[in-house]
């Protein structure tokens, strides 16, 4: 039996399905199912739910909250275009997209495009694949969250120039390198550098769009110098990384969804960080180990024997691990990347502080070239999924952002004061303000915790306030926070309504005839109301819909995952999961009035519809395909579409309307 057969393999689709909550807290669907009947909910809105408040929680409603109006020019019909059909999807192969009859899209900035003169396009050549050198000045793999930041003339903002941030999630071995597992250091440099941040300028011309030269131009990755601001920065954590290197601290892994600022900055969010990280030592034991089990279980399958060995193997990783590094689910060799094998920052058995440097947000200048990224540590650290900001009374930033695990939470950060106020006195609001974690009650009432060190409760488990946020999941925990269903993407619409997705949870078993959502195979979408213009403490809830509740209908999706509000009262929906009825993944816009939806774009075999940013006229959208074919070109070629073998690549798609007109009507 080899080595590869025990420790994780890349060849099926990375997910972080461990749970590594055991904290006992009350969940979200025990509560939910106390209150929820089905899709009733979508028609009923929070108009029932002042009727369940608890007396203390009546003095702070929703009753001052004058939300900003939706504009009317689109109140009525949202959406009048023809949707990709069941019939469409069963009559494809999934080879190439499909999308609504009424709309058309381009394909551009697929992984390997060259972003600096002299360095060449990688075209999908599975007998050429990128240098680590030219992959640091390409773009990478695993296109997420992203957004587009026109270029500006006075008030006036550009539809057709602007510079795009997109996040690159994952790559798996076999997809960027060609192999299973890293056999030196140049693997591995190769697949650090297809992760991370493109910032790309782009401009259409004579109706297509395409990168153009710019000093703007850059790509953020792995071993990119960035450095940490606020509380944690000064910290023994902070200063810890610091003497590592040398004074420069580096890099930004697994960048999934995003965030943008008011004042024109970009937020990459690290999510599943751990899965980068491995123990070389107990996985240097796996020959004995291996010996000792076959010994010991004659007649074992192979089968049974792997699982015995890796189970012994997290016994011993489970003994040298910290309590927090469980928490955050490391594991002995995380998702199989094999990085700890050639570069010892990767290595858990050096014990170095380096698992503290990621599952930060990240800001970038997208306008700023030199600029150096800055790790937002106010911010907490989790598995962020994203990070999106609104701003609440008094012009304070409010941020929202989803911890991507079954049974994990949904955090909320207010800056101490207006944002504008705090630029002007040199200070980020990104460095000096709370943090909340959500906890959901019945009667579709809800609270923010606070995570501060003057809560006796966190006082007695950590040191400082810096603590406190490196370890927020910790923290959440003690404050009794309600585990969620993987809550990723959120967004804010005009009305004051947030909206987060829960993708799924197969694993939940408690179940009764009022909660349709045990186990949650397909995921469904919740939203709330903060009081007090969102700087609140308290909020209303309720679910917008289940997935589950579409299936066998031209409405049909599941395991929501991106998501965004428009104006004008539509949500584009985007999932990463099994489909069901014949579908890929998909891009369906909902009119979040009547809780109709139409399905605009489905992807091809194996993706992920991910990313979502638009022109500031909106009638030309931007959305990702991440690991078409999961990187093989027998299920598909895209964007090639001519059956050349080669290998498929993530990219993104420009979509407009034929015709002209708001994306989505």
């Amino acid at each position: 039996m080899r080595h590869e057969d025990i420790l994780p393999s890349q060849d099926e689709r990375i997910e972080d399905e461990v749970i590594t909550n055991h904290s006992g807290n009350e969940t979200f669907q025990s509560i939910a199912a106390r209150r929820l009947s089905r899709r009733s909910v979508v028609k009923g809105g929070l108009t029932t739910a002042a009727a369940f408040m608890t007396p203390s929680l009546m003095a702070n409603t929703l009753g001052e909250f004058k939300p900003e109006l939706v504009s009317p020019k689109f109140r009525a019909p949202l959406m009048d275009f023809q949707p990709v059909t069941l019939a469409d999807a069963a009559a494809s192969d999934g080879r190439v997209p499909l999308i609504s009859p009424d709309y058309e899209y381009q394909t551009l900035i697929p992984w390997g495009t060259p972003l600096k003169a002299g360095i060449p396009e990688y075209d999908g050549d599975p007998d050429r694949r990128p240098t680590a050198d030219e992959q640091a000045f390409q773009v990478g793999i695993g296109h997420d969250g992203m957004w587009l930041f026109p270029e500006t003339a006075g008030r006036r903002r550009s539809n057709t120039r602007g510079v795009l941030c997109i996040n690159h999630e994952f790559g798996r071995n076999s997809h960027v390198t060609g192999k299973s597992g890293p056999e030196n250091l140049e693997d591995v440099r190769l697949s650090q550098h297809a992760h991370g941040v493109s910032v790309v300028a782009i401009e259409e011309s004579g109706g297509t769009w395409e990168v153009v030269p710019d000093t703007r131009n850059r790509r953020v990755h792995v071993n990119t110098p960035v450095t940490f601001s606020g509380p944690v920065a000064d910290s023994p954590v902070g200063q810890a990384l610091l003497q590592l290197d040398r004074g420069e601290t580096r890099g930004t892994v697994n960048n999934c969804s995003s965030g943008k600022t008011p004042w024109g900055t970009y937020l990459t969010c690290e999510e599943n960080f751990n899965g980068y990280f491995g123990n070389a030592y107990v996985q240097a034991l796996f020959p004995a180990i291996l010996r000792t089990v076959t010994a010991d279980n004659p007649g074992a399958s192979e089968q049974e024997i792997a699982g015995l060995v890796n189970a012994r193997l997290n016994e011993i990783f489970s003994g040298f691990a910290t309590e927090e590094q469980l928490r955050y689910g490391f594991s002995v060799a995380g998702f199989g990347y094999g990085w700890e094998r050639f570069d010892e920052r990767f290595d858990l058995s050096q014990q170095n502080g380096e698992d503290n440097r990621f599952g930060w947000v990240v800001e970038i200048d997208p306008q700023d070239g030199s600029q150096v990224p800055v790790k937002r540590t106010a911010l907490g650290r989790f598995k962020h999924e994203g990070a999106e900001l609104t701003v609440g009374r008094g012009g304070r930033v409010v941020v929202y952002m989803g911890d991507d695990q079954r049974f994990d939470y949904i955090y909320k950060y207010v800056s101490d004061d207006n944002w504008r106020s705090m630029i002007a006195k040199g200070v980020s609001p990104l460095d000096e303000g709370k943090l909340y974690v959500a906890r959901f009650y019945e009667g579709g009432v809800g609270e923010w915790l606070e995570l501060t060190i003057d809560n006796p409760t966190l006082a007695r488990r950590f040191e400082d306030q810096a603590e406190v946020l490196t370890y927020a999941r910790v923290a959440a925990d003690l404050l009794g926070a309600t585990p969620m269903d993987r809550p990723e993407w959120t967004s804010v619409a005009p009305d004051g309504y947030c909206y987060c997705t829960l993708t799924n949870n197969s694993r939940r078993t408690e179940a009764d005839a009022a909660n349709p959502l045990a186990p949650n195979s397909d995921g469904h979408i919740i939203r709330w109301r903060d009081t007090d213009q969102f700087v609140g403490t308290v909020f209303e809830w309720d679910i917008f819909l289940f997935a589950e509740d579409t299936h066998g209908t031209e409405e049909s999706f599941s395991d929501p995952d991106g998501i965004w509000a428009d104006p004008d009262g539509r949500l584009f929906i985007e999932t990463d999961g099994g489909q069901k009825d014949g579908l890929q993944n998909q891009l369906l816009v909902s009119n979040t009035n009547t809780g109709e939806i139409r399905r605009l774009l489905t992807g091809v075999n194996g993706d992920e519809i991910t990313g979502l940013t638009v022109t500031p006229d909106r009638e030309t959208m931007f959305v990702n395909t991440q690991h078409p074919g999961n990187g093989n070109p027998e299920l598909t070629n895209f964007p090639a579409e001519d059956g050349s073998g080669r290998i498929p690549r993530d990219c993104t798609f420009v979509i407009r309307r034929k015709g002209g007109g708001v994306v989505g009507t």
